[in-house]
């Protein structure tokens, strides 16, 4: 959806679990295969302000990211936390900017966003990085598109909006495609967990489709907050066997820490 920005939800809850499970796994792939090409289908702009208009309309970070800055946070998710106070609350992480600090010089990145402000915005987040392209493009037809190099682990990380039903449909259509596009290919999903559940069936269906693991964690809901949303959760096909255990800690760990 083109009217989507995620400028206005950065840094909460959502984001925290997601950003320490993607952390974990791009940390692993590094180490493990150098020579990759990462390629995002949602974008967004690449790193927010946290004290900025948008942030700050709903305040969503207060109960992500700063009250785990401001409060301590669980071991298993520090690493991520790190990085995130070595920027500052003005330089928020998001996905490109964390795959552009953990993977080496050897990496290739592509990132699509169709949107066109947050399309303007990543490059002026991102843009001088010689190892990545930027694409002004819907990602999903152009991600399946590209082909790793014949010494390169092809990584793909999927951010829809799913702002309306149609979002998980196209994911469901387009996740057993670029399985069987990259038959070694790595594919990290994130998916909202709702308070109606009506992302279940979604995420048995994902969870048959190849040999993957699920992270997710879910937080108590005060009774008069009316958001769909109460939880989040990273789908991850084939990722390192190193991230596996680390990512299911990082789930627990922040499950607890919701639910003090």
């Amino acid at each position: 959806m083109l009217s989507y920005q995620h400028g206005f939800h950065a840094g909460n809850r959502a984001d925290v679990l997601k950003h320490a499970v993607l952390h974990t796994i791009l940390s692993a792939v590094a180490k493990q295969s150098p020579n990759c090409l990462y390629v995002e289908t949602h974008s967004g702009r690449g790193r927010y302000d946290l004290n900025g208009a948008q942030a700050t309309k709903g305040g969503e970070a207060l109960d992500g990211v700063l009250s785990l800055l401001n409060d301590g946070a669980p071991k298993p998710v520090r690493p991520w936390l790190d990085v995130v106070s070595g920027r500052g609350t003005g330089d928020y992480p998001g996905s490109p900017a964390l795959a552009q600090h953990l993977l080496p010089a050897s990496a290739r990145m592509v990132f699509f966003e169709k949107h066109p402000t947050e399309h303007k915005e990543l490059v002026k987040a991102v843009g001088n990085d010689p190892r990545l392209q930027i694409k002004h493009a819907d990602g999903y037809s152009g991600a399946l598109k590209l082909s790793p190099r014949s010494n390169e682990q092809i990584v793909c990380f999927v951010d829809p909006s799913y702002e309306t039903s149609r979002d998980i449909d196209a994911l469901a259509l387009w996740t057993p495609r670029a399985l069987k596009r990259w038959p070694n290919g790595m594919l990290v999903l994130w998916l909202p967990l709702f308070k109606d559940g009506r992302e279940i069936e979604f995420g048995e269906y994902l969870t048959e489709l190849d040999d993957c693991f699920v992270a997710g964690a879910r937080w108590p809901m005060d009774p008069l907050d009316e958001g769909a949303l109460e939880g989040s959760a990273i789908v991850a096909y084939r990722a390192p066997a190193a991230a596996r255990e680390t990512s299911l800690n990082i789930a627990s760990s922040l499950q607890s820490w919701w639910a003090r």
